[in-house]
């Protein structure tokens, strides 16, 4: 058997290496029964919560409600203290999920400003007294998601740190907090970090397809792969990557695709009720992407009240 044929271990998980990443207002329970059309027993993220929220919630934090078929599945928190931790992880674990991910790599300002997301990796302090007290709460598999470090590269240090508070799993995204999204992912100091500790390790960024993910392997000896910008819209994407690294070919269809966007907006619909039809906007340019129907249908679709008229709409553009 191959690397990429090969499960990697989480603690008591052992998953194909690739991985749904969490990306925020994406990957959330409409999304993840798709991918699950397709990919049975990958990993998946759920979109990263505070711990407060989460915490204070009164039943209105949608991230809480999902369907058990949506596991494996991995929730992902933030925290900048560790007040709420303990009654945030009773309400996880009620809710039953198969990992509990801590985010100490989230870039965005509003989150590091408040201390959390990767803010937290110049503070090992306070870090510590956070993944210790996850650790202590959490029963099943604890993750921990980094960055290569918040103004300077200091991962290796916090991964090790990770590892001695008992984490089971690193995922790292190998850019500084200060370039966000830009710029080419460090894999070499990735590497580094992977040769820096014995708990598996997972690479996030830049992984869009089977080419990239072979290439990072090559650089890095990573154990695994979260895709998560290369998954918007393509539930498919672990299936593919999955064909494509044993060799198969893989092809979606056109008819496939339009199941797939109408399914989407039904999930969506039942989901966030009146809501999911706004919610479903951000999708919608991705799925026609590249279709040649006029500009002007598109941005109607956009404004369009109507379900049945949104879905007549997206038939239009596969021409079906």
């Amino acid at each position: 058997m191959s690397y990429w044929e090969e499960k990697v271990k989480i603690g008591t998980l052992e998953v194909p290496r690739f991985m749904g990443g969490p990306l925020d207002g994406i990957t959330d329970s409409p999304f993840r029964k798709l991918v699950r059309n397709y990919s049975k027993d990958e990993l998946l993220y759920g979109e990263m919560r505070h711990v407060g929220c989460v915490a204070n919630d009164k039943g209105g934090v949608k991230a809480l409600e999902f369907e058990q078929f949506e596991r494996p599945l991995n929730y992902q928190v933030s925290a900048n203290k560790v007040e709420y931790i303990e009654k945030a992880c009773e309400k996880i674990l009620a809710a039953q999920v198969d990992c509990i991910d801590l985010n100490i790599g989230c870039p965005a300002k509003n989150v590091v400003k408040s201390g959390s997301g990767s803010s937290l990796m110049a503070d090992l302090p306070r870090l510590k007294e956070i993944l210790t007290t996850f650790r202590r709460l959490i029963p099943i598999n604890f993750t921990v998601k980094i960055r290569a470090g918040y103004k300077s590269k200091n991962a290796i240090e916090v991964a090790q740190l990770i590892q001695d508070c008992g984490a089971d799993g690193i995922a790292i995204h190998p850019r500084l907090q200060t370039q966000l999204f830009s710029g080419v992912p460090d894999y070499e100091y990735a590497a580094l970090v992977k040769k820096s500790v014995e708990i598996p390790v997972l690479l996030s960024g830049g992984i869009v397809n089977f080419a990239t993910a072979k290439r990072a392997y090559e650089i890095t000896g990573v154990d695994g792969y979260l895709i998560g910008r290369g998954l918007w819209s393509k539930p498919w994407k672990l299936h593919e990557l999955r064909e494509h690294a044993a060799g198969r070919p893989f092809k979606i269809t056109d008819e496939q695709i339009l199941a797939c966007a109408l399914e989407h907006l039904d999930n969506m619909m039942e989901y966030y009720g009146e809501l999911g039809l706004y919610a479903f906007r951000k999708h919608l340019a991705f799925y026609i992407k590249g279709k040649s129907a006029a500009s002007e249908l598109r941005g109607a679709l956009v404004r369009e009240q109507s379900l049945e008229k949104v879905k007549d709409g997206i038939r239009s553009f596969f021409e079906l």
